[in-house]
């Protein structure tokens, strides 16, 4: 296989590839393709139970793009723990928004937000989890109805 680099980004490479300790550019390739085979997998799984941070830049001065987004997180109150909001500048706002609930419903809120015109930026990060009720630690407490959240193995 044959990479070919723009002459701009290819002593940005190397320079990166001394830095964390790689022997040749092959190694280095081979553990990006590897981590952006995992991404995509984890990225694309919709089965399940996830906590997810959904963050993204966006300017308040884009007509109406406030009260769209406000309605739309109420819409989806269910899926949002928290968020917080970051001033800019003058016009473009921080936003970072917890979600907790079914992957296909928290992927789908966080597709509907990143699409909104005049949100820039947008980025998930999703792990995925499953309920768990085992405590492992001395002193274990109890849950009346809930169960913890924990991540999956990977």
């Amino acid at each position: 296989m044959t990479v070919s680099l723009d002459l701009r980004i290819a002593p940005l490479f190397d320079a990166m590839l001394k830095e964390q300790g790689y022997q040749t550019r092959s190694e280095a390739v081979r553990d990006l393709v590897r981590e952006a085979v995992e991404t995509h997998h984890r990225n694309s799984t919709t089965e399940g139970e996830c906590v997810a941070n959904l963050a993204y830049v966006y300017s308040h001065s884009t007509r109406l793009l406030a009260q769209r987004l406000l309605d739309i997180k109420h819409q989806h109150h269910d899926l949002i723990v928290s968020s917080t909001q970051i001033i800019l500048d003058h016009t473009s706002l921080f936003e970072t928004v917890i979600l907790k609930g079914p992957t296909l419903a928290v992927r789908a809120l966080a597709d509907l937000i990143r699409a909104e015109r005049g949100v820039r930026f947008g980025s998930v990060n999703v792990v995925a989890v499953e309920p768990n009720g085992d405590h492992h630690t001395e002193g274990a407490h109890h849950h009346a109805s809930k169960s913890h959240l924990s991540p999956l193995h990977g």
